[in-house]
């Protein structure tokens, strides 16, 4: 007897993703965290604007902006030289900045939103050991009194560096590790810096030793930073987990007022008085990739799957976005509507995007954010994660992105916002994103006034019987397009936004995923090519 559909494996924000995403798609999920409470830790603080466009879709936009902190730039010293400011400036059709949000701030809001769908974080469960089956996972929790027995469809460990469920698959971890430790601390500055803007200072060794090194990240609050610093040497020991990593908090003792006070006097570009110590910890940096992110019916997601510097705030954006592409591939299969072959795209989708990232971090972490070449902008929109997507990925057919090479928007990219667009009982333009908001996959038929209307009709139909009714619909007509006639629900793309973002042809279908990636394109408009492509996802009711 199953006791429930998945089980997730760690409450941090990758598991409250993975859970709240669960929960929306329709799925049955217990999540369990071996802490009694969490952390009050400002550890990962840096919020994508790619991220801030995945709490859009879960309906978490409006309490992230009400609590976040807009990140603007970063003032850079490099051997008491100041460099030229970096502006966090994205393109106008991005429709979020760079954000700063402690990561205790951001769990309490994953988990207020979890609670909506009634499901809690079990506190003080501890996975112990597991087994799987062709049908099944067998778990054993440790509980405060004793242990507990869970049968699961399936397993999702997001249960960091230190993974447990990455151990009991027995999947390497491989990488290394970089020498430093480094400390941390969450504290009010009394300098004048400019409200938004990091600080950077790095001042190398002469003697080609370890730089020492000053990163002020601004939080909500009053004069208050996140100070990262190379560890004083009376703090650190060498502490790796018993599996040799060593990646992670607590590897050595806690720095006080004092040691951190030592750093901003000796490098900070001007006077300033550190106060109010939250939190502090010494910290260890790995860089490591697990082998692949599923075996059988359990999947890696997180920090669990990939560790890497903290560069760019990469980290837990990464692991939402994994959790993000894989729950609502679970739910699918959970419900008959896709096969178990749709899961192995998990791993051949953010696989790679976990590599890209682990290696550009390091790259990052040793020579500096910008070395890789490109522009201002292209730089900036990679650490956004807005260039993130699945050009290879199996749910593609077998030319991939190739077809479209010479689109704005190919298949496998992230399917950008725009706005313009007019709907009827609607007295204001709607977004795309309004309408790609639900749990489904969306359909948009692109026409103009030479498409029959029958067409279209057909095209639609075909469309939500290949999808098993897991699609939702829409006609996007072009400007002075007349909607009369139209049996399902149209937008007129009154100021040309959509056309032109996409480059969407007359009579084509555009396909996006759940997860805001364009699934497909089919132009012209053609029920059988339809059919084809949403095969590669769905079965046959």
């Amino acid at each position: 007897m199953v006791d429930t559909d998945v089980l997730v494996v760690g409450a941090g924000p990758v598991g409250l993703t993975a859970a709240a995403e669960l929960r929306r798609h329709g799925a049955e999920c217990r999540i369990v965290d071996r802490l009694a409470a969490p952390h009050g830790y400002a550890k990962a603080v840096g919020v994508q604007p790619r991220t801030l466009e995945i709490w859009d879709t879960m309906g978490l936009a409006r309490q992230a902006l009400a609590a976040a902190l807009p990140m603007r730039g970063q003032l850079s010293w490099i051997d008491g030289e100041q460099k030229p400011p970096i502006e966090l400036r994205l393109p106008p059709e991005v429709p979020y900045g760079f954000a700063v949000l402690p990561q205790y701030a951001t769990e309490q809001l994953l988990d207020e939103h979890l609670r909506s769908f009634g499901t809690r974080v079990e506190r003080g469960l501890e996975l112990v050991s597991f087994r799987q089956d062709a049908d099944g996972v067998d778990a054993v929790l440790r509980t405060p009194g004793g242990t507990e027995d869970v049968r699961c469809r399936y397993l999702v460990g997001c249960d960091g560096a230190h993974s447990l469920v990455r151990k009991g698959l027995g999947l390497d971890f491989g990488g290394g590790a970089f020498t430093e430790s480094y400390m941390l601390g969450d504290v009010e500055l009394d300098w004048d810096m400019p409200a938004g803007y990091g600080v950077r200072v790095v001042r190398h060794a002469p003697d080609g030793g370890p730089d020492d090194l000053l990163v002020a990240i601004p939080l909500p609050g009053q004069g208050r930073y996140r100070l990262s610093m190379v560890a004083d040497p009376e703090l650190v020991e060498r502490a790796s987990g018993p599996d040799g990593v060593e990646h992670g908090l607590d590897a050595g003792g806690l720095p006080e007022l004092r040691h951190l006070q030592a750093v901003v006097d000796r490098l900070s570009p001007q006077p300033a008085t550190v106060s109010a110590l939250r939190w502090s910890s010494v910290f260890r940096i790995s860089h490591r990739l697990v082998e692949r992110y599923r075996e059988g019916r359990a999947f890696l997601a997180g920090d669990a799957a990939h560790i890497h510097p903290p560069t760019g705030g990469q980290g837990m954006n990464t692991g939402l976005q994994d959790a993000y592409n894989l729950a609502w591939k679970l739910a699918l299969v959970l419900r008959g509507a896709a096969g178990d072959e749709l899961l192995d795209s998990y791993d051949a989708e953010r696989r790679p995007i976990g590599e890209e990232v682990v290696g550009r971090t390091v790259r990052h972490a040793r020579q500096g954010v910008g070395t890789d070449g490109g522009t201002v902008e292209s730089v900036l929109l990679r650490e956004a994660q807005l260039l993130v997507g699945y050009p290879d990925s199996p749910l593609l057919g077998p030319d991939g992105a190739d077809a479209d090479e010479d689109l704005p928007v190919r298949p496998g990219d992230r399917a950008p916002d725009c706005g313009g667009l007019a709907q009827p009982l609607a007295a204001f333009p709607r977004r795309l994103f309004d309408l790609i908001r639900g749990p489904h996959h969306t359909l948009l038929l692109h026409a103009g006034p030479k498409v029959p209307a029958g067409l279209l009709a057909v095209c639609a139909d075909a469309a939500r019987d290949a999808a098993g009714g897991e699609l939702d619909v829409y006609a996007v007509l072009t400007p002075g397009t007349d909607p009369a006639g139209l049996l399902l629900p149209t937008v007129g793309d009154e100021r040309g936004e959509f056309g032109r973002a996409y480059g969407a042809r007359d009579s084509e279908a555009l396909l996006i995923r759940p997860d805001g990636y364009l699934g497909g394109r089919v132009h012209p408009l053609d029920p059988d090519g339809l059919t084809a492509l949403l095969r590669r996802t769905f079965v046959p009711s």
